[in-house]
């Protein structure tokens, strides 16, 4: 499983399994089945109210904490410094964790103007162990840069909607530039209007890959980190199966000509439900 190396040093595996929309009664068995498959890298958070059931599965496993990634996120209503800080223990508590690999903001919500408070929080929860790497999700490059303006430690990772008809180019390119790895939520596209595309399906079948296979094939090979989600079994196998074929210049550069910014969730400067 190749990892991508944080620019603090901590290693991140590039395949990983989310859990948003993923139900109380479901989560249990799809995280197990996640590690089952070879998965080690886990996605949640505290608004998708499966925490306690990811620790769950975590702690049946019997996989040790050193060979395991855990992500978690501080939800829009907690944000602010000292709210930030028992959010975390708050998920800790429900993960059965002391601490998680990568500890993220979830949306800036500017309209409040909490998000540079909460990250000096984040900052805190990393001196203080509880947390390895510290990051955002939803992040414009505008937010970016005032992070990296007021606060000392620039994000790890920028989690974002990411997929064929959405590519973030502008920040792929943002984040390369300043060591701030991209990862896709939604990497399917919600709905998944992008795996009946005729570009998509056609190299799949040139490859005797299914459309899914061929999208995240081509997140790895754009060097995104990807968290593609389901709760059926064979699919959990099928998104971890992308490693035995390679996406030719031409399949990349097809895919890439995709891009419409077919946004299907929030913009980040308009989200502001707390």
């Amino acid at each position: 499983m190749k990892t991508m190396s944080l620019h603090n040093q901590v290693e991140m595996p590039q395949l990983g399994f989310g859990v948003w929309q993923v139900e109380e009664n479901e989560a249990v068995p799809a995280v197990t089945k996640a590690f089952e498959t070879g998965y080690r890298h886990i996605d949640t958070a505290a608004i998708y109210g499966n925490e306690k059931q990811v620790g769950e599965a975590i702690k049946q496993s019997g996989l040790g904490r050193d060979e395991i990634f855990i992500t978690t996120k501080v939800w829009n209503a907690d944000q602010g410094y000292d709210n930030t800080i028992k959010a975390m223990e708050t998920s800790l508590d429900k993960l059965g964790l002391d601490y998680v690999d990568l500890y993220l903001i979830h949306w800036p919500t500017p309209e409040y103007d909490d998000y540079v408070e909460t990250y000096k929080a984040l900052e805190q929860l990393q001196k203080d162990g509880k947390t390895k790497a510290i990051g955002v999700c939803n992040f414009d490059i505008e937010h970016l840069e005032r992070i990296m303006e007021e606060c000392e430690v620039k994000p790890a990772v920028n989690q974002v909607e990411c997929h064929p008809y959405l590519a973030q180019n502008e920040l792929k390119e943002f984040g390369r530039k300043h060591g701030i790895h991209i990862e896709a939520w939604s990497p399917l596209m919600q709905g998944g209007e992008v795996l009946k595309d005729d570009v998509i399906t056609s190299i799949a079948e040139k490859h005797e890959k299914t459309p899914a296979q061929v999208v995240i094939r081509w997140h790895l090979q754009s060097d995104a980190i990807v968290i593609p989600k389901s709760v059926t079994p064979h699919r959990i196998e099928e998104n971890f199966d992308v490693f035995d074929f390679e996406l030719s210049t031409e399949d990349m550069e097809a895919i890439n000509r995709l891009d419409r910014n077919g946004r299907k969730g929030p913009k980040p400067s308009e989200m502001n439900v707390r």
